[in-house]
């Protein structure tokens, strides 16, 4: 079997040696021999660490008879999108580890793809095979709901902050320096790495075919070191959490910092490493932890798809089912969501404040659980509380009320919390 690889980075050159070094043991597991025959770049200068062919002619890789499969890690959405139709126009399986991808056209490159192997496990999780998990290995659960941290470049900095005390710009710039985030952060500081890969699991769980513009997306930009003395002082983590849960016919997704009780296993998923709970009707709750990133770590998912396109030859349905399901099933409406809330207000340091806000929260059927109230100097102070289960368009119409009546002097901060 021959594999061409689009995107010969750190995972693209990852998998052209894995392929080479590992091959004695690749092949037994195989039933056949995978060559890594060519690889497609832009730049044919760079020096790469890489003993494959390289070339930057796509057309060469896609019209070429010889290559069974296509390994596509250029990144991107639409680019890939029509490399990738045309992949499986000529008949070639595709393996691909892009999130963004497969979180805008999953549904219609599930269409296009029938019967042609294409797979796709290291776009969630890296190394941890929790798409198999959900397609194959719980087959015969209703999934009652998903809880993952997925992405490592925020839990390398919330652990740090938790841990150390360390404050989120400085954090920042040292995670840039050693390479877990961009120059530009947004896209995994904002949640919206975590959104892509949660919409995938999403749509094998439930069938729900929905894009990211459609979900409640939050980052950890906001986090202070306030909110972490809170969480601190009642036992709890803070963590970037992914969430799809099963709600009679409706399926909430969302992603954003949660305050999680630290005697639950996923608030244990510390640095830069990804964990994932999952809990089936039949099965309970099982958990995925793993290396969510990383050359060596995507690359052995990558590997991994391969190896079981060349054990199987025809491809299985690519999100996991036959026949459409989840026809009854909707996206929940983002105001509909029912948890509990930490809310970090900045006010006046007088009397009667505490009343009126808890007078205004009242209002809205939101009850107080806990209260911590930190002087910040001689006239104002942080009120950080805790809500019983509320809904969401309650705390955001409560939230506004205390804005308008001048009750506080700044911007109120709000973390969900799932316990």
């Amino acid at each position: 079997m021959k594999v061409g690889i689009i995107g010969v980075g750190t995972v693209g050159a990852s998998v052209a040696n894995i392929l080479r070094d590992n091959k004695d043991i690749i092949t037994a597991r195989a039933g056949c021999e995978i060559e890594p025959a060519i690889g497609v770049v832009n730049n044919l200068n760079k020096k790469r660490d890489v003993t494959i062919e390289l070339t930057d002619d796509l057309e060469k890789v896609l019209n070429d008879d010889s290559i069974d499969v296509i390994v596509e890690l250029m990144g991107g959405i639409e680019r890939p999108y029509e490399i990738i139709k045309k992949a499986l126009a000529n008949g070639k399986a595709v393996v691909t580890a892009n999130k963004a991808l497969l979180a805008y056209h999953r549904y219609e490159l599930q269409d296009l793809a029938g019967d042609t192997p294409f797979e796709y496990e290291a776009s969630v999780a890296g190394g941890i095979p929790i798409i198999n998990a959900l397609r194959d290995g719980l087959t015969a659960n209703n999934i009652l709901s998903i809880r993952g941290i997925m992405n490592g470049t925020c839990n390398y900095m919330l652990t740090k902050m938790i841990n150390e005390g360390i404050d989120y710009d400085t954090i920042l710039k040292e995670a840039q320096e050693l390479g877990y985030a961009e120059a530009d952060p947004t896209f995994d500081v904002g949640g919206f790495d975590a959104a892509h890969k949660l919409l995938i699991l999403g749509s094998i769980a439930y069938g729900i075919d929905v894009k990211p513009e459609d979900i409640l997306i939050e980052g950890i930009q906001n986090i202070s070191s306030e909110d972490i003395d809170f969480a601190k002082e009642f036992n709890y983590s803070i963590k970037l959490l992914t969430i799809a849960k099963k709600v009679d016919n409706e399926i909430e997704l969302r992603v954003h910092p949660s305050l999680i009780p630290n005697h639950e296993m996923i608030s244990k998923v510390d640095g830069v490493m990804n964990g994932v709970s999952v809990i089936g009707d039949k099965v309970g709750e099982t958990m995925y932890y793993g290396a969510g990133a990383g050359g060596d770590a995507t690359a052995s998912a990558v590997i991994a798809n391969i190896i079981d396109i060349a054990r199987r030859g025809k491809g299985a349905p690519m999100l996991g089912f036959e026949t459409p399901h989840g026809k009854n099933l909707k996206l929940m409406p983002k105001e509909n969501i029912r948890t509990k809330y930490y809310l970090r207000l900045r006010v006046e340091d007088k009397a009667g404040v505490l009343a009126k806000i808890a007078t205004i929260l009242g209002s809205k059927n939101i009850s107080i659980e806990k209260m911590i109230q930190k002087p910040l100097n001689r006239t104002c102070a942080h009120i950080l509380l805790s809500t019983h289960t509320s809904t969401e368009k309650d705390v955001i119409e409560a939230l506004k009320t205390i804005e308008e009546a001048g009750v506080v002097t700044g911007k109120t901060a709000m973390i969900r919390i799932e316990d």
